[in-house]
Protein backbone atom coordinates (compact mmCIF):
# COMPACT_ATOMS: atom_id res chain seq x y z
CA UNK A 1 0.00 0.00 0.00
CA UNK A 2 1.30 3.53 -0.65
CA UNK A 3 0.73 6.69 0.33
CA UNK A 4 0.71 9.83 -1.79
CA UNK A 5 3.13 12.99 -0.13
CA UNK A 6 1.12 15.86 0.64
CA UNK A 7 2.48 18.62 -1.32
CA UNK A 8 2.95 21.03 1.03
CA UNK A 9 5.22 19.83 4.44
CA UNK A 10 6.32 21.75 7.57
CA UNK A 11 9.85 21.56 6.14
CA UNK A 12 8.85 23.32 2.79
CA UNK A 13 7.18 26.13 5.40
CA UNK A 14 10.24 26.64 7.08
CA UNK A 15 12.00 26.69 3.76
CA UNK A 16 10.27 29.55 2.60
CA UNK A 17 10.70 31.18 5.98
CA UNK A 18 14.46 31.12 5.26
CA UNK A 19 13.68 32.61 1.87
CA UNK A 20 11.34 35.40 3.13
CA UNK A 21 13.86 36.19 5.89
CA UNK A 22 14.91 40.08 5.54
CA UNK A 23 12.45 40.23 1.95
CA UNK A 24 8.73 40.01 3.86
CA UNK A 25 7.80 41.70 7.01
CA UNK A 26 8.02 39.66 10.51
CA UNK A 27 3.99 41.39 11.19
CA UNK A 28 3.19 41.94 14.50
CA UNK A 29 0.86 39.78 17.04
CA UNK A 30 -1.42 42.21 18.74
CA UNK A 31 -3.56 41.71 22.02
CA UNK A 32 -6.56 43.33 23.16
CA UNK A 33 -8.43 42.69 26.69
CA UNK A 34 -11.54 43.67 25.11
CA UNK A 35 -11.65 41.31 22.97
CA UNK A 36 -10.71 38.56 24.64
CA UNK A 37 -13.39 39.24 27.15
CA UNK A 38 -16.15 39.24 24.77
CA UNK A 39 -15.13 36.02 23.00
CA UNK A 40 -14.11 34.44 26.30
CA UNK A 41 -10.52 33.28 24.82
CA UNK A 42 -7.22 34.81 24.64
CA UNK A 43 -7.37 35.49 21.37
CA UNK A 44 -3.75 36.56 19.16
CA UNK A 45 -4.33 38.41 15.85
CA UNK A 46 -1.88 37.82 13.74
CA UNK A 47 -1.70 41.39 11.59
CA UNK A 48 -1.02 40.62 7.92
CA UNK A 49 -2.40 43.94 6.94
CA UNK A 50 1.03 45.21 7.86
CA UNK A 51 2.89 42.98 5.27
CA UNK A 52 4.54 44.01 2.30
CA UNK A 53 1.34 44.96 -0.28
CA UNK A 54 -0.85 44.75 2.71
CA UNK A 55 -1.71 41.24 2.73
CA UNK A 56 -0.16 37.71 3.38
CA UNK A 57 -0.17 37.43 0.02
CA UNK A 58 3.42 38.27 -0.91
CA UNK A 59 4.72 35.21 0.98
CA UNK A 60 3.66 32.86 -1.53
CA UNK A 61 3.88 35.10 -4.62
CA UNK A 62 7.60 35.89 -3.65
CA UNK A 63 8.26 32.44 -2.65
CA UNK A 64 7.36 30.99 -6.12
CA UNK A 65 9.18 33.82 -8.25
CA UNK A 66 12.10 33.78 -6.35
CA UNK A 67 12.33 29.98 -7.60
CA UNK A 68 12.01 30.48 -11.00
CA UNK A 69 14.78 29.76 -13.10
CA UNK A 70 16.87 32.95 -14.77
CA UNK A 71 15.22 32.17 -18.04
CA UNK A 72 11.77 32.34 -17.16
CA UNK A 73 12.41 35.64 -15.17
CA UNK A 74 13.60 37.18 -17.70
CA UNK A 75 10.53 36.50 -19.72
CA UNK A 76 8.08 37.75 -16.97
CA UNK A 77 5.65 36.75 -14.60
CA UNK A 78 1.75 36.59 -14.84
CA UNK A 79 -0.86 36.12 -12.43
CA UNK A 80 -4.61 36.28 -12.30
CA UNK A 81 -5.85 38.13 -9.00
CA UNK A 82 -9.24 40.28 -7.58
CA UNK A 83 -6.16 42.05 -6.14
CA UNK A 84 -4.26 41.28 -3.20
CA UNK A 85 -1.94 38.45 -5.12
CA UNK A 86 -1.94 41.03 -7.86
CA UNK A 87 0.11 43.54 -6.05
CA UNK A 88 1.70 40.59 -4.40
CA UNK A 89 2.64 39.01 -8.08
CA UNK A 90 3.18 42.87 -8.89
CA UNK A 91 6.13 43.64 -6.19
CA UNK A 92 7.78 40.77 -6.25
CA UNK A 93 8.01 40.81 -10.04
CA UNK A 94 10.12 44.21 -9.10
CA UNK A 95 11.92 42.85 -6.22
CA UNK A 96 13.38 40.11 -8.96
CA UNK A 97 14.08 42.54 -11.45
CA UNK A 98 11.59 41.25 -14.05
CA UNK A 99 7.94 42.11 -15.29
CA UNK A 100 4.52 41.37 -14.42
CA UNK A 101 1.01 41.03 -16.18
CA UNK A 102 -1.58 40.48 -13.94
CA UNK A 103 -5.60 39.97 -15.26
CA UNK A 104 -7.75 41.27 -12.64
CA UNK A 105 -11.47 41.26 -12.65
CA UNK A 106 -13.49 44.62 -14.15
CA UNK A 107 -14.85 45.62 -10.61
CA UNK A 108 -11.77 44.63 -8.42
CA UNK A 109 -11.51 47.30 -5.79
CA UNK A 110 -9.88 50.63 -7.20
CA UNK A 111 -7.34 51.14 -4.42
CA UNK A 112 -5.95 47.41 -5.37
CA UNK A 113 -5.94 48.11 -9.17
CA UNK A 114 -4.42 51.77 -8.34
CA UNK A 115 -1.63 49.61 -5.61
CA UNK A 116 -0.96 47.21 -8.56
CA UNK A 117 -0.38 49.10 -11.43
CA UNK A 118 1.65 51.32 -9.02
CA UNK A 119 4.00 48.36 -8.37
CA UNK A 120 4.69 48.11 -12.18
CA UNK A 121 2.62 45.82 -13.62
CA UNK A 122 0.32 45.54 -16.40
CA UNK A 123 -3.47 45.23 -16.00
CA UNK A 124 -5.71 42.84 -18.16
CA UNK A 125 -9.34 42.86 -17.05
CA UNK A 126 -12.14 40.45 -17.27
CA UNK A 127 -15.87 40.19 -16.49
CA UNK A 128 -15.62 37.61 -13.07
CA UNK A 129 -19.06 36.76 -13.40
CA UNK A 130 -18.73 35.39 -17.00
CA UNK A 131 -15.05 35.01 -17.69
CA UNK A 132 -13.23 31.75 -16.19
CA UNK A 133 -9.87 34.12 -14.77
CA UNK A 134 -8.21 30.35 -14.81
CA UNK A 135 -8.68 29.78 -18.52
CA UNK A 136 -7.87 33.44 -19.66
CA UNK A 137 -4.67 33.63 -17.30
CA UNK A 138 -3.48 30.42 -18.63
CA UNK A 139 -4.35 31.65 -22.33
CA UNK A 140 -2.81 34.75 -21.43
CA UNK A 141 0.53 33.12 -20.00
CA UNK A 142 0.84 30.76 -22.71
CA UNK A 143 0.65 33.34 -25.63
CA UNK A 144 3.35 36.06 -24.48
CA UNK A 145 5.78 33.37 -23.17
CA UNK A 146 5.78 34.35 -19.07
CA UNK A 147 6.04 32.08 -16.04
CA UNK A 148 2.54 31.68 -14.47
CA UNK A 149 2.10 32.03 -10.22
CA UNK A 150 -1.47 30.98 -9.56
CA UNK A 151 -3.15 32.68 -6.48
CA UNK A 152 -2.91 29.52 -4.26
CA UNK A 153 -3.14 26.34 -6.46
CA UNK A 154 1.10 25.93 -6.32
CA UNK A 155 2.37 24.32 -3.53
CA UNK A 156 5.29 26.87 -3.14
CA UNK A 157 2.45 29.53 -2.65
CA UNK A 158 0.70 27.41 -0.10
CA UNK A 159 4.27 26.84 1.82
CA UNK A 160 4.97 30.59 1.52
CA UNK A 161 1.58 31.53 3.13
CA UNK A 162 1.99 29.07 5.80
CA UNK A 163 4.75 31.36 6.85
CA UNK A 164 2.46 33.86 8.76
CA UNK A 165 1.01 31.17 11.11
CA UNK A 166 4.66 29.36 11.60
CA UNK A 167 5.45 33.10 12.91
CA UNK A 168 3.16 33.41 15.27
CA UNK A 169 3.47 29.91 16.70
CA UNK A 170 7.20 30.94 16.85
CA UNK A 171 6.15 33.63 18.68
CA UNK A 172 3.25 32.81 21.41
CA UNK A 173 3.65 29.04 21.44
CA UNK A 174 0.86 26.26 21.54
CA UNK A 175 -2.59 27.31 20.81
CA UNK A 176 -5.42 25.80 21.08
CA UNK A 177 -7.28 27.02 18.02
CA UNK A 178 -6.20 28.73 14.65
CA UNK A 179 -9.05 30.81 13.05
CA UNK A 180 -8.10 31.58 9.46
CA UNK A 181 -10.11 33.41 5.88
CA UNK A 182 -10.80 30.85 3.44
CA UNK A 183 -10.92 31.38 -0.12
CA UNK A 184 -9.29 29.30 -2.66
CA UNK A 185 -7.44 27.55 0.31
CA UNK A 186 -4.07 28.80 0.25
CA UNK A 187 -3.89 30.44 3.44
CA UNK A 188 -5.77 28.12 5.23
CA UNK A 189 -3.74 25.09 3.35
CA UNK A 190 -0.16 26.34 4.42
CA UNK A 191 -1.34 27.86 7.50
CA UNK A 192 -2.70 24.24 8.58
CA UNK A 193 0.38 22.55 7.42
CA UNK A 194 2.53 24.48 9.79
CA UNK A 195 0.29 24.31 12.73
CA UNK A 196 -0.76 20.97 12.64
CA UNK A 197 2.81 20.10 11.58
CA UNK A 198 3.98 21.51 15.26
CA UNK A 199 1.22 21.31 17.25
CA UNK A 200 -0.90 18.09 15.51
CA UNK A 201 -4.00 18.31 17.98
CA UNK A 202 -4.78 21.90 17.36
CA UNK A 203 -8.15 22.95 15.37
CA UNK A 204 -7.87 24.67 12.45
CA UNK A 205 -11.29 26.64 11.57
CA UNK A 206 -11.84 28.38 8.13
CA UNK A 207 -14.41 31.14 8.15
CA UNK A 208 -16.27 31.85 4.97
CA UNK A 209 -18.85 34.87 3.96
CA UNK A 210 -22.42 33.22 3.25
CA UNK A 211 -22.62 34.17 -0.11
CA UNK A 212 -19.29 31.75 -0.44
CA UNK A 213 -19.59 29.12 1.53
CA UNK A 214 -18.28 26.91 -1.79
CA UNK A 215 -15.09 25.27 0.59
CA UNK A 216 -17.72 24.59 4.07
CA UNK A 217 -20.13 22.68 0.76
CA UNK A 218 -17.21 20.86 -0.46
CA UNK A 219 -15.51 19.45 3.01
CA UNK A 220 -19.47 18.06 4.15
CA UNK A 221 -19.46 16.80 0.77
CA UNK A 222 -16.33 15.18 0.35
CA UNK A 223 -15.36 16.35 -2.75
CA UNK A 224 -15.34 20.07 -4.70
CA UNK A 225 -18.33 21.77 -5.22
CA UNK A 226 -19.02 24.52 -7.55
CA UNK A 227 -21.25 27.53 -6.75
CA UNK A 228 -22.50 30.89 -8.99
CA UNK A 229 -19.65 33.55 -8.64
CA UNK A 230 -20.50 34.94 -5.34
CA UNK A 231 -21.61 38.95 -4.96
CA UNK A 232 -20.34 39.62 -0.83
CA UNK A 233 -18.02 42.48 0.57
CA UNK A 234 -15.29 40.34 1.16
CA UNK A 235 -13.70 40.03 -2.61
CA UNK A 236 -10.98 38.23 -1.83
CA UNK A 237 -13.60 35.15 -0.85
CA UNK A 238 -15.71 35.64 -4.14
CA UNK A 239 -14.75 32.40 -5.45
CA UNK A 240 -16.54 29.61 -6.96
CA UNK A 241 -14.81 27.02 -6.18
CA UNK A 242 -12.15 25.60 -3.46
CA UNK A 243 -8.82 25.06 -5.91
CA UNK A 244 -8.13 20.91 -6.36
CA UNK A 245 -4.67 21.24 -4.69
CA UNK A 246 -5.92 23.78 -1.36
CA UNK A 247 -8.45 21.54 -1.22
CA UNK A 248 -6.61 18.10 -1.15
CA UNK A 249 -5.07 19.63 2.11
CA UNK A 250 -7.88 21.05 3.84
CA UNK A 251 -9.60 17.70 3.21
CA UNK A 252 -7.64 16.11 5.68
CA UNK A 253 -6.48 19.39 8.37
CA UNK A 254 -9.33 21.26 8.22
CA UNK A 255 -11.76 21.14 11.22
CA UNK A 256 -14.67 23.00 10.48
CA UNK A 257 -15.77 25.91 8.36
CA UNK A 258 -17.87 28.91 9.72
CA UNK A 259 -19.98 31.19 8.05
CA UNK A 260 -19.98 34.84 8.47
CA UNK A 261 -22.77 37.55 6.87
CA UNK A 262 -21.62 40.95 5.41
CA UNK A 263 -22.72 42.54 8.09
CA UNK A 264 -21.22 40.58 10.73
CA UNK A 265 -18.09 41.54 8.80
CA UNK A 266 -18.72 45.22 8.69
CA UNK A 267 -19.17 44.85 12.27
CA UNK A 268 -16.11 43.33 12.85
CA UNK A 269 -14.16 45.83 10.60
CA UNK A 270 -15.55 48.65 12.67
CA UNK A 271 -14.43 46.67 16.16
CA UNK A 272 -10.98 46.71 14.72
CA UNK A 273 -10.71 50.25 13.83
CA UNK A 274 -12.55 51.39 17.17
CA UNK A 275 -11.35 49.46 19.76
CA UNK A 276 -7.84 47.43 17.96
CA UNK A 277 -6.79 50.94 16.19
CA UNK A 278 -6.03 48.68 12.81
CA UNK A 279 -7.38 48.83 9.29
CA UNK A 280 -8.88 45.55 8.14
CA UNK A 281 -10.31 44.36 4.54
CA UNK A 282 -13.47 42.60 4.32
CA UNK A 283 -12.14 39.34 3.67
CA UNK A 284 -9.60 39.98 6.68
CA UNK A 285 -12.18 40.60 9.26
CA UNK A 286 -14.49 37.40 8.57
CA UNK A 287 -12.30 35.65 11.14
CA UNK A 288 -12.91 38.14 13.28
CA UNK A 289 -16.79 38.77 12.84
CA UNK A 290 -16.43 34.55 13.58
CA UNK A 291 -15.38 35.29 16.61
CA UNK A 292 -17.81 38.39 18.01
CA UNK A 293 -20.74 36.33 16.55
CA UNK A 294 -20.32 32.80 18.39
CA UNK A 295 -20.20 31.46 14.80
CA UNK A 296 -16.86 29.60 15.66
CA UNK A 297 -18.31 27.88 18.00
CA UNK A 298 -17.00 27.72 21.80
CA UNK A 299 -13.51 28.63 21.92
CA UNK A 300 -10.52 26.83 23.54
CA UNK A 301 -8.73 28.87 26.31
CA UNK A 302 -5.71 29.76 23.10
CA UNK A 303 -7.12 31.03 20.08
CA UNK A 304 -4.96 32.39 16.99
CA UNK A 305 -6.74 34.44 14.02
CA UNK A 306 -4.81 35.48 11.04
CA UNK A 307 -5.72 39.01 9.96
CA UNK A 308 -5.35 38.29 6.52
CA UNK A 309 -4.89 41.68 4.71
CA UNK A 310 -5.64 45.90 5.21
CA UNK A 311 -6.29 46.22 1.39
CA UNK A 312 -9.41 48.73 1.74
CA UNK A 313 -9.28 52.89 0.95
CA UNK A 314 -11.00 55.06 3.25
CA UNK A 315 -13.84 55.82 0.75
CA UNK A 316 -14.76 52.18 0.52
CA UNK A 317 -14.25 51.26 4.13
CA UNK A 318 -17.04 53.92 4.67
CA UNK A 319 -19.22 53.22 2.19
CA UNK A 320 -18.79 49.86 3.51
CA UNK A 321 -19.16 50.62 7.60
CA UNK A 322 -22.21 53.21 6.70
CA UNK A 323 -23.81 54.33 9.42
CA UNK A 324 -21.66 51.74 11.70
CA UNK A 325 -18.56 54.33 11.83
Amino acid sequence: MTTTPPPVTLGAVRDAAARLKGVAHRTPVLRSRTLDALVGAEVFLKCENFQRVGAFKFRGAYNAASRLAPEQLARGIAAYSSGNHAQAVALAARELGTTAVILMPEDAPRSKTDATAGYGAEIVTYDRYTGDRIALGEAMAAERGLALIPPYEHPHVIAGQGTAALELLEEVGELDALVTPVGGGGLMAGSATAAKGLYPGIRMIGVEPEAGDDTKRSLEAGRRITIPVPRTIADGQALHTPGELTFSVNRRLVDGIALVSDDEIRDAMRFAFERLKIVVEPSGATPLAALLTGRAGALPHRVGVIISGGNVDAGRFAELCGNRI
